[in-house]
Protein backbone atom coordinates (compact mmCIF):
# COMPACT_ATOMS: atom_id res chain seq x y z
CA UNK A 1 0.00 0.00 0.00
CA UNK A 2 1.56 3.77 -0.68
CA UNK A 3 0.17 6.47 1.53
CA UNK A 4 0.61 10.17 0.45
CA UNK A 5 3.96 11.45 1.88
CA UNK A 6 4.36 8.08 3.94
CA UNK A 7 7.12 4.87 3.04
CA UNK A 8 5.02 1.95 1.74
CA UNK A 9 4.21 -0.51 4.58
CA UNK A 10 3.49 -4.06 3.85
CA UNK A 11 0.71 -5.40 6.07
CA UNK A 12 -0.02 -8.73 6.64
CA UNK A 13 -3.56 -10.05 7.45
CA UNK A 14 -3.72 -12.78 10.35
CA UNK A 15 -6.76 -14.35 11.03
CA UNK A 16 -8.34 -14.99 14.10
CA UNK A 17 -9.96 -18.48 15.71
CA UNK A 18 -13.32 -17.17 14.40
CA UNK A 19 -12.30 -16.08 10.86
CA UNK A 20 -12.05 -12.38 10.82
CA UNK A 21 -8.84 -10.73 10.51
CA UNK A 22 -6.69 -9.95 14.58
CA UNK A 23 -5.65 -6.69 14.52
CA UNK A 24 -8.21 -4.89 13.37
CA UNK A 25 -9.67 -1.45 14.56
CA UNK A 26 -12.40 0.74 13.43
CA UNK A 27 -12.99 3.95 14.61
CA UNK A 28 -13.66 7.80 13.56
CA UNK A 29 -11.78 9.68 10.87
CA UNK A 30 -9.15 12.54 12.25
CA UNK A 31 -7.61 15.11 9.98
CA UNK A 32 -4.46 13.46 10.32
CA UNK A 33 -5.95 10.38 8.42
CA UNK A 34 -6.94 12.39 5.23
CA UNK A 35 -3.82 11.70 3.43
CA UNK A 36 -4.25 8.32 3.44
CA UNK A 37 -7.83 8.18 2.40
CA UNK A 38 -7.34 10.55 -0.22
CA UNK A 39 -4.92 7.73 -1.32
CA UNK A 40 -7.29 4.77 -0.96
CA UNK A 41 -10.17 6.44 -2.50
CA UNK A 42 -7.80 7.52 -5.55
CA UNK A 43 -6.53 3.75 -6.28
CA UNK A 44 -10.46 3.00 -6.12
CA UNK A 45 -11.12 5.48 -8.93
CA UNK A 46 -13.95 4.58 -10.59
CA UNK A 47 -15.53 2.54 -8.19
CA UNK A 48 -15.52 5.09 -5.89
CA UNK A 49 -16.05 9.04 -7.11
CA UNK A 50 -12.57 11.42 -7.60
CA UNK A 51 -12.23 14.23 -5.25
CA UNK A 52 -9.38 16.56 -4.30
CA UNK A 53 -8.62 17.26 -0.81
CA UNK A 54 -11.03 19.87 -0.11
CA UNK A 55 -13.98 18.01 -1.21
CA UNK A 56 -12.78 15.12 0.88
CA UNK A 57 -12.39 17.36 4.07
CA UNK A 58 -15.89 18.97 2.99
CA UNK A 59 -17.59 15.03 3.00
CA UNK A 60 -16.02 14.31 6.28
CA UNK A 61 -17.07 17.42 8.13
CA UNK A 62 -21.56 16.11 6.71
CA UNK A 63 -20.37 12.57 7.91
CA UNK A 64 -22.73 11.36 10.50
CA UNK A 65 -20.48 8.50 10.27
CA UNK A 66 -16.73 9.12 9.11
CA UNK A 67 -14.83 5.75 9.50
CA UNK A 68 -11.55 4.48 8.42
CA UNK A 69 -10.47 0.86 9.37
CA UNK A 70 -6.61 0.12 10.93
CA UNK A 71 -5.31 -2.82 10.68
CA UNK A 72 -2.08 -3.46 13.02
CA UNK A 73 -1.89 0.48 12.93
CA UNK A 74 -1.73 1.25 9.08
CA UNK A 75 -5.15 2.66 7.71
CA UNK A 76 -6.54 0.21 4.96
CA UNK A 77 -9.95 0.98 4.27
CA UNK A 78 -12.72 4.26 5.22
CA UNK A 79 -16.32 5.16 4.71
CA UNK A 80 -18.32 8.62 4.94
CA UNK A 81 -21.87 8.29 4.99
CA UNK A 82 -23.87 11.04 5.62
CA UNK A 83 -27.12 11.98 7.32
CA UNK A 84 -30.41 13.91 6.15
CA UNK A 85 -29.97 17.43 5.93
CA UNK A 86 -26.49 17.67 4.54
CA UNK A 87 -25.17 20.36 2.53
CA UNK A 88 -23.61 17.82 0.00
CA UNK A 89 -24.75 18.59 -3.68
CA UNK A 90 -24.77 15.06 -5.17
CA UNK A 91 -27.24 13.89 -7.13
CA UNK A 92 -27.54 10.53 -6.08
CA UNK A 93 -27.59 11.57 -2.10
CA UNK A 94 -30.35 14.13 -3.47
CA UNK A 95 -32.40 11.23 -5.14
CA UNK A 96 -32.41 9.15 -1.87
CA UNK A 97 -33.29 12.31 0.01
CA UNK A 98 -36.30 12.50 -1.71
CA UNK A 99 -37.26 9.19 -1.87
CA UNK A 100 -36.12 8.19 1.35
CA UNK A 101 -35.81 11.37 3.69
CA UNK A 102 -34.83 9.83 7.11
CA UNK A 103 -32.05 7.37 5.52
CA UNK A 104 -28.35 7.78 6.18
CA UNK A 105 -26.72 7.42 2.79
CA UNK A 106 -22.97 5.76 2.21
CA UNK A 107 -21.41 8.28 -0.32
CA UNK A 108 -18.24 5.81 -0.27
CA UNK A 109 -16.17 3.14 0.48
CA UNK A 110 -13.29 1.60 -0.33
CA UNK A 111 -10.15 -0.68 0.74
CA UNK A 112 -6.77 -0.98 -0.38
CA UNK A 113 -6.51 -3.78 -3.18
CA UNK A 114 -4.29 -5.89 -0.77
CA UNK A 115 -7.06 -6.33 1.82
CA UNK A 116 -10.00 -6.77 -0.50
CA UNK A 117 -12.16 -9.56 0.17
CA UNK A 118 -10.68 -10.29 3.80
CA UNK A 119 -13.89 -9.45 5.54
CA UNK A 120 -13.13 -6.37 6.33
CA UNK A 121 -15.70 -4.34 4.60
CA UNK A 122 -17.97 -6.68 6.62
CA UNK A 123 -16.52 -5.56 9.91
CA UNK A 124 -16.63 -1.76 8.65
CA UNK A 125 -20.68 -2.38 8.01
CA UNK A 126 -21.54 -3.88 11.45
CA UNK A 127 -20.16 -0.85 12.75
CA UNK A 128 -22.27 1.28 10.00
CA UNK A 129 -25.23 -0.77 11.39
CA UNK A 130 -24.44 -0.45 14.93
CA UNK A 131 -24.37 3.49 14.47
CA UNK A 132 -27.52 3.45 12.44
CA UNK A 133 -29.52 1.53 15.06
CA UNK A 134 -28.21 4.02 18.05
CA UNK A 135 -29.37 6.91 15.49
CA UNK A 136 -32.78 5.28 15.21
CA UNK A 137 -32.40 5.27 11.84
CA UNK A 138 -34.60 3.84 9.15
CA UNK A 139 -32.95 2.48 6.79
CA UNK A 140 -28.99 3.20 4.64
CA UNK A 141 -29.02 3.91 0.63
CA UNK A 142 -25.97 3.89 -1.61
CA UNK A 143 -25.30 3.12 -5.38
CA UNK A 144 -23.07 0.73 -6.94
CA UNK A 145 -21.78 0.82 -10.85
CA UNK A 146 -23.34 -1.35 -12.89
CA UNK A 147 -21.59 0.07 -16.44
CA UNK A 148 -18.71 -0.17 -15.88
CA UNK A 149 -20.12 -3.03 -13.68
CA UNK A 150 -18.85 -3.30 -10.17
CA UNK A 151 -19.02 -7.28 -9.17
CA UNK A 152 -17.87 -7.80 -6.27
CA UNK A 153 -19.52 -4.31 -4.59
CA UNK A 154 -22.59 -5.78 -6.57
CA UNK A 155 -21.90 -8.96 -4.93
CA UNK A 156 -21.20 -7.92 -1.52
CA UNK A 157 -23.96 -5.52 -1.07
CA UNK A 158 -26.21 -8.39 -2.52
CA UNK A 159 -24.78 -10.28 0.20
CA UNK A 160 -25.56 -7.80 3.15
CA UNK A 161 -29.23 -7.51 2.49
CA UNK A 162 -29.54 -4.86 0.15
CA UNK A 163 -31.73 -3.68 -2.31
CA UNK A 164 -32.31 -2.22 -5.72
CA UNK A 165 -34.54 0.39 -5.73
CA UNK A 166 -33.66 1.93 -8.83
CA UNK A 167 -30.77 2.63 -11.40
CA UNK A 168 -29.98 6.01 -13.15
CA UNK A 169 -27.12 7.56 -14.85
CA UNK A 170 -24.43 9.44 -12.50
CA UNK A 171 -21.33 11.71 -14.35
CA UNK A 172 -21.97 9.36 -17.51
CA UNK A 173 -21.77 6.00 -15.10
CA UNK A 174 -25.21 3.66 -14.71
CA UNK A 175 -25.29 3.14 -11.56
CA UNK A 176 -27.79 0.53 -9.30
CA UNK A 177 -29.73 2.77 -6.62
CA UNK A 178 -29.75 0.28 -3.47
CA UNK A 179 -31.42 0.61 0.07
CA UNK A 180 -31.55 -2.00 3.19
CA UNK A 181 -33.73 -1.51 5.96
CA UNK A 182 -32.73 -0.52 9.34
CA UNK A 183 -32.49 -3.25 12.09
Amino acid sequence: MVLVGMPAKTITLMHCTNGTVCGVTIRDIIEADLPQVMAINEANVPEVGDIDLEQLRFIVSESAARLVVEVDGAIVGFCLVLAPGSAYDSINYAWFMERYPTDWYLDRVAFDAATQGKGLGSQLYAEVELRLTAAAVTGLTLEVNIDPPNEPSLAFHNKHGFVEVGQRTSHGIEVSLMRKSAG
